[in-house]
């Protein structure tokens, strides 16, 4: 397909092809993405459109099948590394001898750690996910990354030296953390 056929084909029936993505996810980014995404992967597919035929079906068709991929991806990443939200999961209820100043400086350090794994190359944020938030052994890591457990204590070590770098950086004393 060239880029005159896909400019048609968007004047056509683009706004049901959106309308379409947007009921599949729900979500207005999501259904753009999506939507940019199908029309993309016709792009760079070599297909001769058929104008005879029903073109749009095709394009219904794509997005429906990017969308069940993508899905199927983020249940596949939930399974290695399931997303939480961290302040659901920590209390915040103050003990009584805890001063707000300290609750508060508390959450700030676990906001600005979840910034830090988050920019972590996967191979050091999966593991620490994963042992620190899902309480998996070091033999359950080695098993669902498929290395050995050497490499998965080599690797939760060198990603909390890189948090405790990066927060020393940040400004944070070593007795906060």
């Amino acid at each position: 397909m060239n880029a005159t056929e896909i400019e048609t084909c968007i004047d056509d029936f683009g706004t049901d092809i959106y309308r379409f993505c947007l009921k599949l996810c729900s979500d207005k980014a999501d259904a753009e993405d999506l939507y940019q995404q199908t029309f993309l992967k016709a792009l760079e597919t070599e297909w001769t459109l058929d104008w005879e035929k029903n073109p749009k079906a095709l394009f219904f068709s794509l997005a429906h099948n990017l969308w069940k991929s993508d899905r199927r991806k983020q249940a596949r990443r939930n399974t290695i590394a399931p997303c939480s939200n961290f302040d659901e999961d920590m209390g915040t209820v103050l003990h009584s001898e805890e001063s707000i100043e300290e609750g508060y400086l508390q959450k700030e350090l676990i906001t600005k750690v979840r910034q830090i794994i988050q920019t972590l190359p996967e191979k050091f944020q999966v593991p620490l996910i994963l042992f620190y938030l899902s309480d998996c052994s070091i033999e359950q890591i080695a098993a669902i990354i498929k290395k050995p457990p050497g490499t998965v204590k080599s690797r939760l070590f060198k990603g909390r030296s890189l948090i405790k770098k990066r927060l020393e950086e940040a400004g944070y004393e070593k007795e906060s953390f």
